[in-house]
């Protein structure tokens, strides 16, 4: 998508990382079509999500990525955006496959990252009665860790699955990690390289089993690898402060 009245061009397509969502992938890949073409990556699914996956791919409603072996969340995406900027894309917005996103928001996502180019653009998530209230207490402590890494507020929630990453920067970062800690702590490695951050409220909501909402979210691996990911960036955060004084 090129940008018009003067604005700075614009490329951007869609990055659906997915892992066993049949019931959810091809209507995802739908209402992202509307606006901008579409990457699925799959993530070595089982055959029901792949047969639905390929035949997405067959008919040419997606371009698809399909990884040999599972790689985790953030090996998909970044496949998937590797993948974008092989294929001439500036940007790319990034959706999760599980249906929880309002996809009535990706214009106002496009609109903000056309505005701001630069920017990374971040869905600041507006939970409904369906959420977990496990998740929002494990949430919100991310999110003060997030303020203490970057020395500030500019990053509102950084585990939104909803946002637009700028290729360029995005894809010169050194080693972030490569599962659910991916979304983290990227953008906290954004911010410390100056990227600006964009917030955009957006709702979510928690699909029942029955209508695919699925998560691969793993309690114990998962909060364990999220808590060393927090270990590693509240080093480096101090490493950088130190950095700072001594230049001074």
């Amino acid at each position: 998508m090129s940008g018009h009245n003067g604005r700075v061009p614009l490329e951007a397509c869609a990055v659906v990382p997915t892992y066993d969502n049949p019931l959810t992938i091809e209507r995802t890949v739908e209402a992202l079509r509307a606006h901008l073409p579409v990457v699925v990556v799959d993530d070595a699914s089982h055959p029901p999500a792949r047969e639905v996956i390929a035949a997405l791919g067959r008919a040419g409603r997606a371009r698809v990525v399909r990884l040999p072996a599972n790689l985790g969340k953030g090996g998909a995406v970044l496949a998937g955006l590797r993948a974008a900027r092989r294929l001439g894309f500036t940007h790319a917005l990034q959706v999760d496959a599980d249906g929880q996103h309002d996809l009535a928001d990706v214009p106002r996502f496009l609109a903000a990252a056309r505005a701001r180019p630069d920017a990374l653009v971040l869905g600041a998530p507006v939970f409904d009665a369906s959420a977990p209230r496990a998740r929002l207490a494990g949430r919100k402590l991310t999110v003060a860790f997030v303020h203490l890494e970057t020395g500030g507020r500019a990053i509102a929630d950084p585990m939104c699955g909803f946002r637009v990453y700028p290729l360029g920067a995005t894809l010169r970062l050194l080693s972030p990690g490569r599962r659910m800690d991916f979304d983290i702590e990227v953008a906290v490695r954004l911010v410390w390289r100056g990227t600006p951050v964009v917030n955009l409220p957006t709702r979510v909501r928690y699909l029942p089993r029955e209508e695919g909402g699925v998560s691969h979210f793993r309690a114990l691996a998962d909060n364990v690898r999220i808590s060393w990911m927090h270990t590693r960036l509240c080093t480096g955060a101090f490493l950088r402060l130190l950095r700072l004084g001594v230049a001074r």
